[in-house]
């Protein structure tokens, strides 16, 4: 079972979606590449690209939303924006869906701005013990809600690098196409994040 509770930012619950990771191999980006220059001469071959992307799309704003009929209307416009975009794409050795999650995750972000509510975090229980790993601590319940209650604490763009690597399990190369920014500082930040975590987790035992 994975946690369902609400922080004062965030609700970081289970949305009973799964986020499994496929490797994709750099013949098939190739080939995907075709298929969008295609739809680039001509937007009727948008079509298979829509119909391959649309259900995963779909899911990563759900994970943000929890609500499906707000992800339905958000998924339409990113596909809308991707097509009249389609233009300016230009592949950098990711896959496709990593400029779709790029216009999904801002469409997503100027939502919530609009709406001032609360945003969704999903985690599965496997990103407690990846993220424990990677903080070197021993997994305790204790430990986890100390860490949630960390998590509550960053902002929004240090989260979104927590949640793209270690909630959804991205690539480095993935996170920076969708955060727009480049993979070594993907990384640097995401790094730096997990540091200044372990160090208030570490001062909150000691208090506590």
């Amino acid at each position: 079972m994975f946690s369902k509770l609400q922080l004062s930012r965030s609700h970081i619950k289970n949305v009973g979606m799964s986020m499994s990771k496929k490797s994709v191999s750099v013949e098939h980006m190739q080939e995907e590449w075709l298929e969008v220059q295609a739809a680039q001469r001509d937007p009727a071959r948008f079509r298979p690209l829509y119909n391959r992307y649309y259900e995963p799309i779909f899911r990563f704003i759900f994970r943000r939303t929890n609500q499906e009929e707000l992800t339905a209307d958000i998924c339409s416009q990113v596909f809308l924006k991707a097509l009249q975009r389609i233009n300016s794409y230009s592949y950098k050795g990711v896959p496709f869906s990593a400029w779709l999650y790029r216009i999904a995750s801002n469409e997503v972000a100027q939502h919530y701005r609009a709406t001032q509510k609360n945003r969704v975090v999903s985690m599965e229980e496997s990103s407690f013990t990846d993220m424990i790993d990677e903080l070197d601590e021993q997994d305790t319940e204790g430990l986890r809600q100390q860490l949630l209650a960390t998590l509550d604490t960053l902002k929004e763009g240090d989260l979104q690098l927590i949640e793209l690597r270690f909630f959804e399990q991205r690539s480095f190369r993935e996170v920076a196409e969708i955060t727009g920014i480049t993979e070594n500082n993907a990384k640097v930040r995401t790094y730096r994040i997990l540091e200044r975590m372990k160090k208030k987790i570490a001062n909150s035992s000691r208090e506590n």
